[in-house]
């Protein structure tokens, strides 16, 4: 009988070690996975590439992630921590001890949908003529200039979600969304964090995710709701 439910954050993440790719979702400290981040901080693993839409604000896991010395590359959209003091990946980046590859937001989300599709890579007019395009590939279509864009897909992708039944079919909640569809069919493993896991099915009208995308769901309550 199908049940992907499991015990600990760790049991989630089991078998991810150093040089994994990592994505996370959420929207900088909106909707990530603090848990299971808690849990791959725990690790202690070196030579990450982190695929997330920002670098963390002070006090994030996802800066936490930095901090510890875990990450080797990043590719997000945003490699800032806010305003006032740098976070500890800029600190990194500027000694040259971390790898960026900056990403606009839409086509950051674009290439994980196309891994999750099983497309190579698309053609974007998005960034054209600016340092983001800087050695990759120019082609024209129609007269306009576009650039090509390679698909991404991790070996772990960790989410937060609301509920999820033991089938791993998930509903979200506010935040808990950003990123998180596309990144649940990207990953080799997807394992994410819920609020409640039930036994019974959910109604499938309000299903989001289904869980022939999910491997592994670990009941988490978020104690600020």
């Amino acid at each position: 009988m199908i049940d992907k439910r499991v015990g600990s954050p760790e049991a989630a993440i089991d078998g991810i070690g150093d040089g994994a790719v990592v994505m996370v979702s959420g929207f900088q400290g909106s909707g990530t996975p603090n848990v299971l981040l808690d849990a791959l901080l725990a690790k202690r693993l070196r030579g990450l590439t982190l695929i997330v839409n920002g670098v963390g604000h002070h006090g994030t896991r996802v800066a936490a992630l930095f901090a510890a010395g875990c990450v080797s590359k990043v590719i997000c959209s945003s490699a800032r921590a806010g305003a006032g003091r740098p976070g500890p990946f800029e600190e990194q980046w500027k000694r040259g001890e971390v790898e960026l590859e900056l990403v606009p937001q839409g086509t950051l989300a674009e290439r994980i949908r196309a891994g999750a599709a099983g497309i190579a890579g698309f053609y974007t007019p998005v960034a054209v003529g600016t340092k983001l395009a800087e050695g990759k590939e120019v082609r024209s279509f129609d007269g306009k200039d576009y650039l090509l864009e390679r698909a991404l897909t991790a070996d772990l992708a960790i989410l937060r979600a609301d509920r999820a039944d033991r089938w791993g079919n998930l509903t979200y909640h506010a935040g808990q969304r950003n990123f998180g569809t596309v990144m649940a069919m990207a990953g080799r493993v997807t394992a994410v964090e819920v609020n409640e896991a039930t036994s019974t099915p959910l109604d499938p009208e309000q299903v989001v995710t289904p869980g022939i995308f999910v491997q592994r769901v670990v009941a988490t309550p978020d104690l600020r709701r």
